[in-house]
């Protein structure tokens, strides 16, 4: 990231990262004073604030109060009931017999699911193939690891070329992570995508990470991709899982692993000396969750399709001014904007003079890249129509200069 490239240099590995994004971008809100009136839109985190089921809530109440194993040391790879819930879960998800518990990890969020793997599989020095734009998160721990990141750089359409990733494979390549649907741009790939990276990874020996965050909000019905019906599939798929989205539970953190137990049994080793064990009272929760709330997930997944269907049509009315959507999909929408301006001090200026908080792409791209688009996202899971309207209304004719129309447009 532009603005964070230059920062004190410690003497341990997370200084070979910058400061997490997030973190960067609160700190502009300190310059501003929201009024009710003119209130802040935050759009730059797509962490739900909506508090959990009331069911869930009673349930996990109850566990507090009168369950003292919750507050106690649980298994490493995380409760058998979960594993074994999960696995039953997957495999009606997508269509098959050949997940159980123990192909099923459960960890402290998706996050520490990421880096768990990438531990298991590879070592300073390797080199992991991520598409650009990517989830920071991914970057940063990579930087830590000192693994190299190779960047898959998107064109217009923001998905992910085969042919092009078939050409970054190198001898040090341990394997190619797809985030699908996608943090940031919000795009779904395909089953003929990811069959296509499936084939390419099992080719050349290599591990396929698939992060299915976001997967419970898919467009459409049906199992997101058909990997799971191939023989062996976990010799090179390893899927990673999130409940904290679809049951409100980001801040007790339980993700999960789905993957051959090989993989598993070096990934106890990671959580052992990082957690120990996820949260018992947060994994009882995600456990209710699988085992009462499905149609309730699948009504917030109808209802954050409909707040993609609102912001798309909302959005209609900027694409007069020169803005487009680039992708809108999950929890986000990727938007390119028509000002003269780099997207580091455009979304400063949104701050400043709009009361807008949304990341820019630079959050999201190689140093290369940083300073070379005119990007950002917006996660617009956790505002309403009506804070949507005062989104588009504050982005319509903004008072910047336009940026010079590009030769042949």
């Amino acid at each position: 990231m532009a603005e964070t490239a230059t920062y004190t240099t410690g003497k341990g590995r997370t200084a070979l990262t910058a400061p997490a994004p997030i973190k960067v971008a609160k700190t502009w809100l300190a310059e501003i004073s929201p009024t009710d009136d003119f209130p802040l839109i935050d759009v730059s985190q797509a962490a739900p604030t909506a508090p959990p089921h009331p069911d869930m809530l009673a349930h996990m109440a109850d566990l507090v109060a009168n369950n003292p194993t919750v507050h106690q040391y649980g298994a490493i790879l995380g409760l058998d009931r979960l594993r074994e819930a999960l696995a039953d879960h997957w495999s009606e998800d997508y269509g098959t017999a050949a997940v159980s518990h123990h192909n099923i990890a459960i960890t402290s969020g998706c996050n520490q699911a990421f880096c768990a793997v990438i531990s298991a599989i590879a070592s300073k020095g390797n080199k992991i193939i991520i598409p650009s734009p990517w989830y920071f998160n991914h970057k940063m721990w990579l930087d830590m690891s000192e693994i190299t990141t190779t960047a898959l750089v998107l064109d217009e359409t923001l998905i992910p070329d085969v042919s092009v990733a078939a050409d970054l494979i190198t001898p040090k390549t341990r394997a190619i992570c797809l985030v699908s649907p996608n943090n940031p741009t919000g795009v779904e790939y395909s089953r003929a995508t990811i069959d296509a990276f499936y084939e390419l990874a099992k080719s050349h020996g290599i591990k396929l990470i698939l992060d299915e965050t976001y997967k419970d909000f898919r467009s459409y019905e049906g199992a997101p991709h058909d990997l799971l019906q191939q023989e062996d599939v976990f010799d090179t798929v390893i899927q990673l899982y999130s409940f904290s989205k679809a049951y409100r539970i980001t801040g007790h953190r339980v993700g999960a692993i789905i993957g051959h137990p090989n993989i598993l049994a070096e990934v106890e080793k990671f959580l052992d000396t990082v957690t120990i064990c996820p949260t018992l009272l947060g994994q009882e929760a995600a456990l209710f969750g699988v085992q009462h709330l499905t149609d309730w997930v699948n009504e917030e997944r109808l209802a954050t399709l409909k707040k993609q269907t609102q912001f798309r049509n909302l959005f209609a009315a900027l694409e007069p001014q020169g803005w487009s959507l680039l992708g809108c999909g999950a929890y986000f929408a990727y938007v390119a904007y028509p000002y003269d301006m780099d997207a580091l001090s455009f979304c400063k200026h949104l701050v400043q003079d709009q009361h807008l908080l949304a990341l820019p792409c630079d959050m999201f791209l190689p140093s290369d890249q940083q300073g070379t688009e005119r990007h950002l996202r917006i996660a617009f899971a956790n505002i309403d129509e009506k804070q949507m309207q005062i989104l588009i209304e504050r982005l319509t004719n903004l008072p910047y200069r336009l940026a010079p129309i590009e030769k042949g447009a």
